[in-house]
């Protein structure tokens, strides 16, 4: 039979040969285990040790939030000027104090040094003494009273300085500052920190009758350290 020359010669695909299914050894099905025990072995491992890493530093932070000291709090309670509003009371000038400093650590003490204080007005010293309190430890939730005067030699008043006093007490207030300067060091368990030259500057204003007024009376005192 002959094709008619009208018709187009049908072309049908040729099969593919079969591919051979290749077959596994036991050896090599032994090998894939082996490095997938590995795969999960050395998951696990990771996973511990990046746990216990956050775990240490989790103690780390709790144990350095407990044991970070704290600075000591000054409070001013008392500042008395007598004779303010006498114009001669330069020849019997005298500046007297109380103020308490409290250790607010619960676990620390505070070894005390040495503490100086010094009275200012207009940021020039007018008073100043050395040795305040003598060398003591302050254990930890503990307030100790710092109270003192300055008199004699360690106050630098003249009847010019006496009269801007006046003038101010004129006005109403007088302004003062006292400043505690203390070298310390800190207690924690049975280590003792370097020392600190610690400051507690503490703002007064004083009345026309020579006492702190209501506004200073148990202000808290900045603290810093150099």
């Amino acid at each position: 039979m002959h094709n008619s020359p009208d018709r187009l010669p049908i072309q049908y695909p040729t099969p593919e040969p079969q591919r051979m299914k290749r077959q596994h050894t036991p050896r090599y099905y032994a090998h894939r285990v082996r490095e997938s025990l590995t795969t999960r072995v050395s998951k696990l491992f990771c996973t511990i040790f990046l746990g216990l890493l956050l775990i240490l530093g989790m103690i780390a932070f709790i144990l350095w939030l407990s044991l970070r000291p704290h600075r000591p709090r000054f409070h001013i309670h008392a500042f008395t000027v007598p004779g303010l509003n006498q114009e001669t009371g330069f020849e019997n000038a005298q500046i007297t104090f109380n103020a308490t400093a409290r250790n607010a650590n619960h676990d620390i003490g505070i070894y005390y040094d040495s503490m100086d204080g010094s009275a200012y007005y207009k940021d020039q010293r007018i008073g100043s003494i050395s040795g305040l309190l003598p060398p003591f430890y302050q254990g930890p939730k503990n307030t100790t009273i710092v109270a003192g005067s300055f008199t004699g030699a360690t106050l630098t008043v003249n009847s010019q300085r006496w009269m801007e006093f006046i003038n101010d007490r004129s006005r109403g207030t007088v302004v003062f500052r006292l400043e505690f300067s203390a070298t310390i060091r800190f207690r924690i368990q049975s280590w003792d920190s370097k020392r600190h030259r610690m400051h507690a500057n503490c703002d007064v204003d004083v009345g026309q009758d020579g006492l702190i007024l209501p506004v200073s009376k148990d202000r808290r005192c900045p603290v810093y350290f150099t």
